[in-house]
């Protein structure tokens, strides 16, 4: 928890990750999006992919969940359509973040990038409005905020809003977004980089293409570093900021083992499942990496794909419809349920 806000009266909860040793270590800073709903029901986020890069690359990161959000305190600002203040008052929190990491022995304070995906990039880009000591660059990803119903012209805003932006930038910027974005498709896309270099901001926006079934989730997505981590490799060269691997970060271990209790594909091997949950499963197969499925005695189930755990995703889908515990049965492309021959029983 760091303090921030008026008086730092308010405490953001934060991720670090960091090499091995005292530094100092360049920072970097990842600003996080906005899921619906209530902004404290959302879970922290923590961009494992990302940060394990830069941590190999000798960087410290943190990921500051900001006020409001998760176990955050303070309560969330929301200037409905007025989308360059949604921006400022988003940046505040980053800005006292990253006066807070300067002062921290394992920061390098002059060495420091901030990157933000989603509300998160629509906030490091009004971050990089102000002069702010160490920062060299900010990388957006999928910047922006959509506004769900009601009369606001959220787009347009948006436009104005990264014009607002590029007549006060003062640094340089790397933009990411994919063709089958969701969110901010590549019309918008191309309006929002205009508004921000017409009125003098540096951008250099790269339009990748699409990207599985939604480019708005590709940061969070392990297979995401393929597409982004060349292009922040160049740019974080450009702006004096080191670009190549120093450590090595051990692979996350599996949390079950595979088995051998059934072909991945066999959907009538499933215990507890009746037809809907079978055919359920065998939707699941078409799922991206990674994925998980659970299951439960009650016959309910859960799947999840995508995202930094989705072993605990699929867990929690599945508990909501079950009073007995959930297990999981599946793992990307392996089956980890396991039969207890003695018992007949299962675990």
């Amino acid at each position: 928890m760091i303090p921030a806000g008026p008086g730092q009266g308010v405490s953001l909860e934060t991720t670090v990750f960091k090499p091995d040793g005292d530094g100092p270590f360049p920072l970097l800073v990842i600003n996080h999006g906005k899921a619906p709903g209530d902004p404290k029901m959302q879970q922290r986020d923590r961009f494992v992919y990302m940060a394990s890069a830069f941590v190999r690359r000798g960087y410290a990161v943190m990921v500051p969940m900001r006020t409001g959000f998760a176990h955050s305190t303070g309560r969330y600002i929301d200037h409905g359509c007025d989308m360059t203040a949604n921006g400022y008052t988003q940046a505040n929190d980053v800005r006292d973040a990253i006066r807070y990491a300067r002062g921290q022995s394992w920061v390098d304070p002059q060495r420091i990038v901030v990157a933000g995906q989603s509300y998160g990039g629509l906030a490091t880009m009004a971050l990089a409005t102000q002069e702010i000591p160490g920062v060299r660059g900010v990388m957006n990803f999928a910047g922006g905020l959509r506004v769900h119903g009601g009369p606001c012209d959220w787009q347009d805003a948006l436009v104005r809003a990264f014009g607002d932006y590029g007549r006060r930038s003062k640094i340089a910027s790397l933009w990411m977004y994919g063709a089958n974005d969701s969110y901010f498709g590549p019309e918008l896309v191309e309006r929002m980089h205009q508004a921000y270099t017409k009125a003098g901001g540096k951008a250099q926006l790269v339009a990748y293409g699409d990207f599985k079934r939604d480019a708005h989730t590709m940061l969070a997505s392990r297979e995401g570093e393929k597409v982004w981590l060349p292009e922040a490799e160049r740019f974080l060269a450009r702006i004096g900021m080191p670009a190549r691997e120093k450590f090595a970060v051990a692979a996350e271990a599996p949390v079950q083992a595979p088995t051998e209790y059934a072909a991945l594909d066999d959907v009538e091997a499933i215990p507890y499942l009746a037809g809907k949950g079978r055919a359920e499963y065998k939707a699941f197969l078409q799922r991206q990496l990674p994925r998980a499925f659970a299951v439960s005695p009650t016959g309910a189930w859960g799947w999840a794909e995508e995202g930094e755990d989705p072993r605990g995703s699929a867990l929690a889908a599945c508990q909501t419809k079950s009073q007995q515990p959930c297990q999981l049965y599946s793992v990307d492309d392996y089956v980890v349920w396991r039969a207890l021959a003695t018992t007949g029983r299962t675990e």
